[in-house]
């Protein structure tokens, strides 16, 4: 009988260690006060090819474009994890200039962005180009950035504001070959507000923490510039596309088209 006792004393404290246990691991993470680094890999392609400067793409209506040069503007990069919070990163340092040149031996080019809070990211949003509350701030309240804008030439003048996407190549069509192409797309001022956001679902949770730093990879897709929402046609006018009231909006919706997250790397 004590043999008994003993076995069920024994029996009953082990049942109580694994619950208590089970319960310490169903505890949910403490991430108070805790910041990570998350980095956005951006990856410049056309269709499912590698963008490579000087190679001929196929657009749609039998036309064909090749680029020498090619940049792009984000900023309000802000994530919400899955409570639904979100982070913003801060504004004075929350923009950004895509630069090919600037790829790696694969082509990405990095936005690093650190402190941000430690979470279970779901999303990130983020506009290309400059939204108008920036730009109220006046050329002094750009900061750096302004400088730095002009000297990758992404500015027309500070009265016609900043070049959101810059695209200097050539074209073909069926009857004409090799001919320029140019679109400087941007907002006009305040009279034409080109700026446009786009939010990206992550295909699996970012987890941002003290010790892990992921690493987002987005594929932007540079034929959706012309073959996007709407598709349009260098022969009617869109090889040079700069403050037209007609054309920028539609090649700003396009742009907004040609993001997506392809994987997340957790490390």
């Amino acid at each position: 009988m004590k043999f008994l006792k003993y076995t069920f004393a024994l029996l009953a404290c082990a049942i109580f260690t694994a619950c208590s246990s089970d319960d310490d691991n169903n505890q949910p993470e403490d991430l108070t006060g805790q910041t990570g680094v998350i980095t956005l890999k951006y990856d410049n392609g056309v269709g499912d090819q590698d963008f490579i400067f000087g190679t001929s793409y196929n657009k749609s209506n039998s036309e064909s474009f090749k680029l020498d040069n090619l940049k792009y503007m984000i900023s309000n990069v802000r994530c919400t994890d899955t409570n639904g919070n979100i982070f913003e990163y801060p504004t004075e340092d929350n923009v950004f200039i895509i630069n090919e040149l600037d790829g790696n031996n694969a082509g990405e080019i990095f936005v690093t962005l650190e402190g941000v809070d430690a979470a279970d990211y779901v999303s990130v949003t983020f506009g290309v180009g400059i939204d108008q509350d920036r730009f109220a701030l006046g050329a002094a309240g750009q900061g750096t950035f302004l400088d730095y804008a002009t000297d990758q030439g992404m500015m027309w003048s500070w009265a016609s504001g900043y070049k959101f996407i810059r695209l200097d190549g050539t074209f073909s069509t069926s009857t004409v070959s090799n001919q320029p192409l140019n679109i400087h797309m941007g907002s006009v001022g305040t009279a034409l507000d080109n700026y446009k956001e786009v939010t990206l679902s992550f295909p699996n949770t970012v987890l941002v923490r003290a010790d892990k730093s992921p690493e987002v990879h987005i594929k932007a897709d540079i034929a959706k510039v012309f073959d996007g929402a709407t598709s349009v046609n260098f022969a009617d006018g869109y090889d040079q596309v700069h403050t037209d009231v007609n054309e920028t909006p539609i090649i700003a919706s396009n742009i907004a088209t040609m993001f997506e997250v392809h994987h997340v790397h957790n490390d």
